[in-house]
C-alpha cells in the first residue's frame, strides 16, 4: 500500500484537494494522510469542516503579518521534521502557493516523489501573481508526476521540456463544486437564512480581491471603482467577502464600509 500525503495550507488548496483526497480515501491500495500548514488557519478550517476532511497533522505556521522569507524557512524545517518521521511514498501539492512550494521542496531533499496537482498554469510574468508565478514553475521543476488541468498547460510543461509523467486530468475545483452543491442539497436551511439575513437577491455581482500584488494603490482605485459602479447601478449588488489579510480588509473597509 502507497502512502500519499498531501500537504496544503490555503483555502484554494483545501477546496481543489478535497475532491481528489475523498477519492482517494476510497481506494484500498492507497494510505491517504492530510498535512494542513495552517499558512491559512481562519480561512481553511471552514472548507475542512464543509468536506468533513480533518488533517492527520497541522504544522502551524501561520503567524500575524510574516514574510515569505520567514514563512518559507519556517514551512522548510517544519516539513522536512514531519517528512522524516512519516517517510511517505509520495507528496502531493496543488497549485502555487508558498506552502506547495516548500512542501515540494522539502520532499526533494528528502527524496520523495512529489506529485503537482493543477500543474503548468503560466502567466509568463514572474511578479504577476506575486509568489505564485515563480512558485508553480519551480514545482514544475521538481514534481515527478504532473496533473495538467487542460491540455494547454500539458503543452506549456512541454515547452519547458517536461515531457514525461504529465497527465490531463481537468480541474478538481469543477469536482469540488459539484460535490458542494451536493452536500448543501443535503442541508440547504442554514444556507437559505444566511441569503435571507443578509438580504442577498438577484441580479448581483461577486467581487474576489486579495493577491499580494493588488496591496496599496491598486486595492484602493479598485475600490473606488466598485464605489462608483454600485452607485451607477443602484438594482445590482456588490457582494464581496473579504479577504482577512489586513493588508486588503483595512484599505477596503476604509472605502468600502459605509456603502450599503
Amino acid at each position: 500500500m502507497k502512502t500519499i500525503l498531501f500537504v496544503f495550507g490555503t483555502r484554494p488548496e483545501a477546496i481543489k484537494c478535497a475532491p481528489l483526497i475523498l477519492s482517494l480515501k476510497e481506494e484500498k491500495k492507497f494510505k491517504i494522510q492530510v498535512c494542513s500548514t495552517s499558512q491559512h488557519s481562519e480561512m481553511l478550517s471552514p472548507i475542512l469542516n464543509f468536506f468533513n476532511i480533518e488533517p492527520d497533522f497541522d504544522i502551524h505556521v501561520m503567524t500575524k503579518n510574516q514574510t515569505l522569507s520567514t514563512l518559507t524557512s519556517t514551512l522548510l524545517t517544519k516539513l522536512t521534521n514531519l517528512y522524516k518521521t512519516l517517510n511517505p511514498d509520495y507528496i502531493l501539492v496543488q497549485g502555487d502557493t508558498t506552502s506547495a512550494f516548500c512542501g515540494a521542496l522539502a520532499a526533494y531533499y528528502q527524496k520523495i516523489p512529489v506529485i503537482h496537482l493543477e500543474a503548468g498554469l503560466r502567466s509568463g510574468h514572474k511578479y504577476k501573481p506575486f509568489p505564485e508565478e515563480l512558485n508553480r514553475k519551480m514545482i514544475s521543476s521538481i514534481a515527478d508526476i504532473h496533473l495538467a488541468p487542460t491540455e494547454k498547460n500539458k503543452i506549456q510543461l512541454e515547452k519547458e521540456r517536461i515531457t514525461s509523467a504529465i497527465h490531463v486530468v481537468g480541474n478538481t475545483v469543477i469536482d469540488a463544486l459539484f460535490q458542494g452543491l451536493d452536500i448543501i442539497k443535503r442541508n440547504e436551511a442554514p444556507y437559505q437564512q444566511f441569503l435571507k439575513k443578509h438580504k442577498i437577491k438577484e441580479p448581483y455581482v461577486l467581487i474576489t480581491m486579495h493577491r499580494r500584488e493588488i496591496f496599496g494603490d491598486a486595492c484602493k482605485s479598485n475600490c473606488e471603482a466598485f464605489l462608483a459602479l454600485a452607485k451607477q447601478f443602484p438594482d445590482i449588488q456588490f457582494i464581496y467577502p473579504v479577504h482577512l489579510n489586513p493588508n486588503i480588509s483595512k484599505p477596503v473597509h476604509t472605502l468600502l464600509g459605509n456603502q450599503k
